[in-house]
């Protein structure tokens, strides 16, 4: 069995920062992509940022130049740290990861959510 843990979300002023945290924990043999999306009220789910196990990343338009993800693989740890926050960034923020586990079956984990609320 296989558990994303989130953390690191809360309330800041426009123009703060914040930076998440993901843990991968269970029954664990590699961590394929890592990954945050988000889901604002009466909004669809959106990609935030992924990164690949190799180090390779990719954005959203919307938050290129001010979030960066990154990622520990000796942790089985994600992050993602998020300047120059504004109030269109408000969202419950969860992290997703294809993971195999040591039965050897790949599978597309997500976590619970945290939430980030952008406002002075």
């Amino acid at each position: 069995q296989v558990q994303l843990v989130e953390s690191g979300g809360g309330l800041v002023q426009p123009g703060g920062s914040l930076r998440l945290s993901c843990v991968a924990s269970g029954s664990i043999f590699s961590i394929n992509r890592m990954g945050w999306y988000r889901q604002a009220p009466g909004k669809e789910r959106e990609l935030v940022a992924a990164i690949t196990s190799a180090g390779f990343t990719n954005y959203a338009d919307s938050v290129k130049g001010r979030f960066t993800i990154s990622r520990d693989n000796a942790k089985n740890t994600v992050y993602l740290q998020m300047n120059s926050l504004k109030p269109e960034d408000t969202a419950v923020y969860v992290c997703n990861a294809g993971i195999t586990d040591r039965s050897l079956k790949y599978y597309g984990y997500w976590g619970q959510g945290t939430q980030v609320t952008v406002s002075s």
